[in-house]
């Protein structure tokens, strides 16, 4: 299974305002500090926001938080909620199902619960448990305590 860049993108925005806690960032300071694009990032920053995962505030001043403390960031809720979705093969497409054989197969059924196991497992993880080599991150990122 391969997530998206999205979902990616998303996760790292997540990682890196847990790093800033104490301080408002910006989306050009995140992108900067992971190398990917800043228009890449508005639209995933005003995902994160309408998804309640961070804050935004506009204007001068303004910056980027997280909404809710790392422990209660559930790394499985969030990849459930940036993944367009689940198809890993074509049958789990309700509308392109072109192979002759989706009514007899049993691979789907093996798939569908491969894909259950990998969220079941992200569902046991929170951000407070990808920050804890807080350190090490922060020297990666170069992000500066303030």
């Amino acid at each position: 299974m391969q997530l998206t860049m999205y979902t990616d993108y998303s996760l790292r925005v997540l990682i890196y305002l847990g790093l800033q806690r104490d301080r408002l960032s910006t989306v050009s300071e995140i992108a900067g500090s992971y190398g990917i694009s800043r228009n890449h990032l508005v639209k995933v920053v005003h995902n994160l926001s309408s998804l309640g995962f961070i804050h935004s505030t506009r204007g001068k001043g303004g910056g980027l938080s997280l909404a809710r403390a790392p422990e209660q960031i559930n790394i499985g809720d969030v990849v459930r909620n940036t993944e367009a979705n689940f198809d890993i093969v074509e049958c789990f497409d309700g509308k392109q199902r072109n192979c002759p054989i989706t009514t007899v197969c049993r691979l789907k059924g093996v798939l569908s619960d491969a894909a259950n196991a990998f969220l079941g497992v992200l569902d046991g993880y929170t951000l407070a448990d990808v920050l804890k080599n807080e350190q090490k991150l922060s020297a990666v990122l170069r992000v500066v305590k303030r």
